[in-house]
């Protein structure tokens, strides 16, 4: 049982092919989280351990729900195609949501958000892909920021630069390796030519309906899947003629399948599993 006297936090955490967050309800919180905690949520040694942590449900002007989105270094996120299908089951599993369509509000815009399957299964409308490189933002001269070359840790990659809401730059590769992700990944993330640091993909491009990636992510690191980073994969992959409009995305995690509409609007489909609920006391917050 919860010591009385040591006040607790509660929180949910679920997972999305191995891409795991906490879920907390600000209603649960006595202030404002900062970075620290945040940091200390995440971390697998001294905190509940996750990739990172979803704040919600928040007022929302124009949306069913808000949510706010954070990495494990504590920096604030735009988006992410996981968190907000976690974000959705989590709210169905409070039975705030049933079957049909509704809408979340973050920073990187508003997505529109479906569940099925008694809740193990969702549908997020992610919002339109532009490859445009003041929206992502890149460096330079606006423009289309397709089929570029950057060096990184001795390598000359081709790449295609992207935003959902929250940037990505997906390397075109003939082979995928972890190490190889995990050793680029961190020097593209913080590349001069990406302003805000970007989300990293290395994706090899298996037939007309099919990818695979490896990802690194911004704030957060080398992951096992990522639903934003699928879709920028998948309409990078159909922007180049190399995919059709429907694309499972293979990630070590596991499977998403991403549609890419005429418009670039992107739509991600995949499962959520819960994992555990539980609270953190205020101890484990100690320096």
């Amino acid at each position: 049982m919860p010591n009385p006297h040591s006040p607790a936090l509660p929180f949910n955490k679920y997972h999305g092919l191995g891409n795991d967050y906490l879920v907390i309800d600000p209603a649960d919180l006595p202030g404002e989280l900062t970075p620290q905690q945040i940091r200390r949520l995440c971390d697998r040694h001294y905190g509940a351990g996750a990739d990172g942590v979803l704040l919600g449900p928040l007022p929302a002007a124009a949306a069913s729900f808000g949510l706010r989105i954070f990495n494990p270094d504590g920096s604030e996120a735009e988006k992410s195609g996981n968190g907000l299908r976690i974000f959705a089951r989590y709210l169905w599993d409070r039975g705030l949501v049933d079957e049909r369509p509704f809408s979340v509000a973050t920073a990187g815009g508003l997505v529109t958000a479906q569940m099925e399957s008694g809740g193990r299964m969702a549908t997020v409308a992610m919002g339109r892909v532009s490859f445009d490189s003041r929206e992502i933002p890149v460096a330079g001269p606006r423009r289309e920021a397709l089929n570029e070359t950057l060096h990184a840790g001795g390598a000359e990659l081709r790449y295609c630069a992207a935003t959902l809401g929250n940037p990505h730059c997906v390397v075109l590769c003939e082979e995928l390796s972890a190490a190889e992700a995990q050793r680029l990944g961190p020097l593209i993330e913080t590349d001069a030519r990406f302003p805000r640091r970007t989300n990293v993909q290395f994706m090899q491009v298996l037939g007309r309906d099919r990818v695979r990636i490896e990802i690194w992510e911004r704030g957060a690191g080398y992951t096992l899947a990522s639903g934003s980073s699928a879709c920028a994969a998948a309409a990078v992959a159909h922007r180049l003629g190399l995919c059709d409009a429907q694309v499972t995305v293979s990630m070590p995690g596991g499977r998403l399948e991403v549609s890419i509409a005429p418009d670039w609007t992107a739509t991600l489909r995949g499962p959520v599993t819960r994992v555990w609920a539980g609270v953190l006391f205020e101890e484990a917050f100690d320096a």
